[in-house]
């Protein structure tokens, strides 16, 4: 049960909100949301199972709702909150806007950060060696390419203001762009900058981790929660058992967590490094002693020695014939030839020699520099290319440990396939990836977690939670409680729904051309338009089409791509305080994450249903798997996927209460196709204009 306090610390803070906003309207759906965090996460639900997964429409306050259910029973419990976000958007709002208010109508004092990966912070102690000249040939050899005047300057300018406490080593707070060349000599990494030495203590990352640790609530991305989790839990992030997790925009979970079990590396340019690393083994096996280190130096380089020439080998056996255009072959059902699966093995062991034996050459060389048996100035620079050399053995290891793993009996086999290498002619990049990631976050998370709140706008498809629940690992019957809350905004009478009357459906090569003819009819006595396109292509052919009707009447055309996204909204915004037509041309990026409230949005022009199309190896490979199953790709992949990004799509219209405007979809087949109906249903409720022929 809910403890009396958490009720009381919860209408506390309400109350205090209410006092707190000019004009504040109560929300029931918010109310009752907060409720049900709050109760989920006592156990009133299940015991044991302590999750909760919502969907909110827009206007619902869901980031609020969050916070009002989860940090009065975290702090009562003593748990940590970790909040994660798909996107820097919502971070930005969280850490500037909504817990700064949360601190200011709850009645207890609470404290938050931003977490970052170690990869946003330099690692000052390299900072230092890279302006004082202790590079060694080994060191220099790490840059990409010769390092410029300008790029030894910024990194003096960077090195005098850390040590002037006038930056705190993170690279988002540097006033200017670092070029990425720059960033890797000095960025953190986890296996030469760590707090168990003694001048890594005050590095930047290991100061963030140390206020990270006294937070209340931790806010972070999906994919440092997945580099956490991969890492065991609790490394970069509190532990999972400790935790209450607020998964915001939630919908994007899945993705990010699959691309973070997938693995490339490249045969040519692994076998590359691999020499490099040769080359200087010796040099850090005199570091670590020889006399110690000699097993761990011979059984690295028979282990590079094995890999060189296999993985050239393998170049060279790959059929440039067998590529599609895209430059990529996919193994069909993920099953590699006998030959290829016999090599990936002796890969996947000689990698993970050749990582265990640099592991324990690096590992004693940071014994030794503890103990003062080595000095600092040869130690650090081996101990900064070893661990660079690790992270690359990490890696190799992780891709051929997947190529040769053999497929279970129940689920999803790898997608398995190869790409040309844009970078090296007769290069080729391994890569694998799973197909269903749901088994994995069920393991690294849901069973561990101290409970788990998942919300978004749009996590239903076809009005089911049964598609993101197969993709996030949720059993729907195993006590995880589900709500639908539908957006406060009363759709039916500040908006409509027009399906105009098409000759052509999308399919059709006439197309393109009929949207060149049909939109300015559409665009025609509008004030802010945005127009979602299926493809960059089709969106500049008809961009460039209609421009000069758009000059000739006076309206302002913005394609995305001809400047930046920031760019295009601000002179969009700039035409409309100004009271000028403005016309916005988008893809699938600005359908989620674009907010133009008012006046800045009353025309939404939706030329196609936005069906994926199955062009990456990955979605080829699950399309085939399902059909293997006598599944239909079609049914149980693309049309809950449109269904979610048309939702997305319309949701980008009424942003506030008091909005107005339309949806325009130029796309016939949500009426005369049988999943049609389902497609229209899951839409908000606006009130429907359907467009007949006139005979």
């Amino acid at each position: 049960m809910l403890h009396n306090q958490i009720k009381t610390d919860i209408k506390q803070s309400y109350a205090n909100l209410s006092a707190q906003l000019e004009h504040f309207i109560p929300r029931r759906a918010q109310n009752y949301l907060v409720a049900e965090i709050a109760k989920t996460l006592a156990g009133e639900y299940h015991a044991k199972n302590r999750m909760l997964v919502a969907e909110a429409g827009t206007g619902i306050g869901k980031s609020l709702s969050y916070l009002l259910g989860c940090v009065p029973f975290a702090l009562f419990n003593n748990k940590k909150v970790l909040i994660a976000t798909a996107t820097v958007a919502l971070q930005e709002q969280l850490v500037q806007k909504d817990l700064p208010l949360f601190a200011q109508i709850f009645p207890k004092e609470f404290s938050f950060i931003l977490a970052k990966g170690r990869q946003r912070y330099c690692c000052s102690h390299k900072l230092e060696a890279c302006c004082s000249g202790q590079q060694d040939d080994g060191q220099v050899a790490l840059w990409q390419e010769k390092p410029k005047k300008s790029d030894l300057s910024l990194l003096k300018r960077m090195l005098t203001a850390w040590q002037q406490n006038k930056w705190d080593g993170d690279r988002d707070s540097w006033p200017t762009a670092i070029p990425d060349r720059v960033w890797q000599q000095i960025v953190s990494d986890k296996h030469s900058c760590h707090s168990g030495m003694a001048k890594h203590r005050h590095c930047p990352f290991a100061k963030a981790r140390e206020h990270l640790d006294k937070a209340d609530v931790v806010i972070a991305n999906h994919a440092i929660l997945m580099a956490d989790l991969e890492l065991g839990g609790g490394i970069i992030l509190p532990e999972p058992e400790q935790t209450i997790y607020a998964i915001d925009e939630a919908h994007h979970l899945p993705q990010v967590a699959r691309d973070f079990s997938a693995a490339a590396a490249s045969l040519k340019g692994a076998s590359n490094w691999l020499e490099k690393l040769n080359q200087t083994v010796s040099k850090l096996a005199e570091l670590a002693d020889r006399q110690k280190s000699g097993r761990f130096q011979t059984t690295l380089q028979e282990s590079i020695q094995h890999l060189v020439p296999t993985l050239r080998q393998l170049s060279g056996q790959v059929d440039p014939a067998v590529f599609s255009k895209d430059g990529s072959y996919r193994f069909p059902h993920g099953e590699l030839p006998a030959w290829l699966a016999e090599e990936a093995q002796g890969c996947r062991d000689a990698s993970k020699k050749a990582r265990q034996s640099l592991a324990k050459i690096h590992e004693m060389i940071t014994e030794r520099l503890k103990d003062d048996d080595v000095p600092a100035r040869a130690a650090e620079p081996a101990l900064t290319e070893s661990g660079f050399y690790l992270q690359r053995l990490e890696n190799l290891e992780k891709v051929w440990t997947l190529m040769a793993q053999p497929d279970k009996e129940k689920g999803a086999p790898l997608a398995r396939w190869l790409e040309k290498s844009p970078e090296q002619e007769g290069d080729y990049i391994v890569q694998v990836s799973p197909l269903e990631i749901g088994y994995r976050l069920d393991q690294l998370l849901w069973s561990r977690a101290a409970g788990a709140i998942l919300v978004s706008a749009t996590l239903r498809a076809l009005n089911q939670f049964s598609y993101f629940c197969r993709q996030a690992g949720i059993q729907e019957n195993e006590g995880a409680r589900f709500l639908a809350l539908a957006s406060p905004f009363d759709y039916e009478n500040n908006g409509r729904l027009v399906i105009p009357h098409m000759q052509y459906e999308p399919q059709a090569e006439q197309f393109t051309d009929l949207l060149i003819k049909t939109l300015p009819e559409y665009l025609e006595g509008e004030t802010a338009s945005l127009v979602l396109f299926a493809s960059y292509w089709q969106m500049n052919k008809v961009a460039e089409a209609i421009r000069p009707q758009c000059e000739k009447n006076g309206w302002a055309l913005l394609v995305q791509g001809e400047e930046s996204r920031t760019s295009l909204l601000e002179k969009h915004k700039s035409h409309c305080e100004q009271g000028k037509v403005s016309v916005l041309f988008g893809t699938g990026s600005f359908s989620e994450g674009l907010d133009l409230p008012g006046h800045l949005l009353r025309n939404l022009i939706i030329t196609k249903i936005p069906f994926a199309v199955p062009t990456s190896p990955v979605e080829e490979a699950h399309a085939e798997y399902i059909e293997s199953r006598g599944g239909n790709p079609f049914l149980q992949i693309a049309v809950p996927e449109a269904s979610k990004k048309l939702i997305q799509s319309v949701g980008r219209l009424l942003r506030k209460e008091q909005d107005f405007g339309r949806v325009v979809l130029l796309d016939r087949r949500v009426i005369t196709r049988r999943y049609g109906k389902a497609l229209l249903d899951s839409l908000p409720p606006l009130k429907r204009v359907i467009e007949h022929a006139i005979k």
